[in-house]
């Protein structure tokens, strides 16, 4: 690791402060920045640790929830609220790391983790995200894991997290606090496509800091599924994910959310494909009506074009399990 300063402030505006200057970065539960430290991909010369700020707690706020950044992804999933008004969040949280990697994990974290892209941790290899103008090394090579959806000539890496599949299909927000004070990112703009610029990963201005997630005060908790396709059943991250959540008006579809990971540079979400179920009866038909959406513009990159076929079929799969009310298991993770 390269030598930097390390500071512990005791409240968010110090910690605001001292993170808006040059190579500072924000540190929690380490589970991403220190690998990358280790790797010398990330080099900063400023860690700001923010273990000391009240950010932890979950609370009530106006019928949805408020989740604090430093609350420990693992608090997050068994707390009694979110298990049970939204459960579609709790299972995806289950579905990813491992039980000591989402008991040091936090919320904040989550969301800020970056990609898990071969080319990106190996410094010997071309990487626009790690350099930008330097090229891509997984374009034209080893390139299984990476993107279908949004991708550009520059970057075709994917978004790792299976907790932001869950927040984008069910609309949340990020608080944020930079030194131009409060606002609120819908959790659609947060994260960014790779465009011209893939170093960029989301939208938070220089210094900005995550200070809570907001879930809005809407129920799916009857009618969900959070399902994860990888190559091995525990601690991997998804080929290809699924966060699908219905609601109905008799047997007809009043709602819908879907959003899909592993396939883009940010959970990927249509909402026409969404809107294309409203009011059409739960079948294999409609489903796969908004696969077609959800796909539109599909591309593979050779090793990749599996993934394809695949999302399609678990796109169908995952809304069959929610119109069923039978979630995938995140204990006996075999397909249902």
């Amino acid at each position: 690791m390269n030598p930097f300063t390390f500071a512990r402030p005791a409240t968010v505006e110090a910690a605001v402060e001292l993170g808006a200057l040059d190579g500072a970065r924000y540190i929690a539960g380490g589970t991403n920045l220190v690998d990358l430290m280790k790797e010398h991909v990330e080099r900063p010369t400023r860690i700001i640790d923010l273990g000391r700020l009240p950010l932890n707690r979950i609370e009530d706020a106006e019928g949805g929830l408020r989740l604090g950044a430093l609350c420990p992804n693992a608090d997050t999933a068994y707390d009694e609220r979110v298990a049970s008004r939204y459960p579609l969040l709790a299972s995806a949280i289950l579905a990813g790391a491992s039980p000591q990697l989402r008991n040091a994990a936090t919320n904040g974290g989550n969301l800020n983790q970056r990609t898990r892209c071969y080319y990106f941790y190996d410094t010997a290899t071309a990487c626009n995200k790690r350099v930008p103008g330097s090229g891509c090394d997984a374009i034209g090579g080893v390139n299984r894991i990476h993107a279908i959806l949004g991708a550009s000539d520059r970057c075709i890496a994917t978004h790792p997290s299976d907790m932001c599949v869950a927040l984008a299909a069910l609309k949340a927000q990020v608080e944020v606090v930079g030194t131009q004070g409060v606002r609120t990112i819908e959790f659609a703009d947060y994260h960014r496509l790779p465009g011209d610029d893939p170093s960029r990963d989301n939208t938070l201005a220089p210094g900005e800091l995550v200070t809570a997630i907001i879930l809005p005060d809407e129920d799916f908790s009857q009618h969900y599924t959070y399902l994860k396709l990888r190559d091995r059943l525990s601690y991997a991250f998804a080929l290809v994910s699924v966060a699908a959540a219905l609601r109905f008006d008799g047997d007809r579809i009043a709602d819908a959310r879907i959003a899909l990971g592993g396939v883009a540079h940010k959970p990927w979400r249509v909402p026409e494909a969404e809107q294309l179920l409203i009011g059409r009866a739960a079948d294999a038909d409609a489903f796969a009506s908004a696969a077609d959406v959800l796909l539109a513009g599909a591309s593979g990159q050779g090793s990749n074009d599996f993934k394809i076929p695949l999302v399609r079929r678990a796109i169908i799969r995952a809304l069959s399990q929610a119109a069923a009310g039978t979630p995938q298991s995140q204990t006996d993770k075999r397909v249902a």
